[in-house]
């Protein structure tokens, strides 16, 4: 999932009706890059929590991936760096991630 231009309290209802149309399955990792994000209010965060909450309830994870400055210091303020698993790039997130041994 991409991310670009402001996640606030007028495009955060999008994105969270866009939230049960996401297929995941157990074992999954879901990747939102933020990188094109300009701005994150609460309305922002609690979306990303709520895509969170959803994963996990899918058994599956999440990772934010290319958290501009600006983002990443309301994120430290808020404590959502102990969150979300965060990455320079998909590549590196991709390369982090062991999926679940099967069994």
């Amino acid at each position: 999932m991409t991310m670009a231009g402001e996640l606030d309290h007028h495009s955060a209802p999008e994105v969270r009706d866009l939230l049960p149309g996401l297929s995941l399955v157990t074992g999954q990792r879901l990747l939102v890059d933020l990188g094109g994000l300009t701005f994150c209010d609460s309305s922002g965060i609690t979306v990303l929590i709520a895509a969170r909450n959803q994963a996990l309830a899918a058994r599956a994870t999440i990772a934010l991936v290319a958290v501009p400055d600006r983002v990443r210091r309301i994120f430290g303020i808020v404590g959502l760096e102990q969150v979300f698993p965060t990455y320079p790039t998909v590549r590196e997130a991709a390369a982090a991630w062991t999926p679940p041994a099967a069994g």
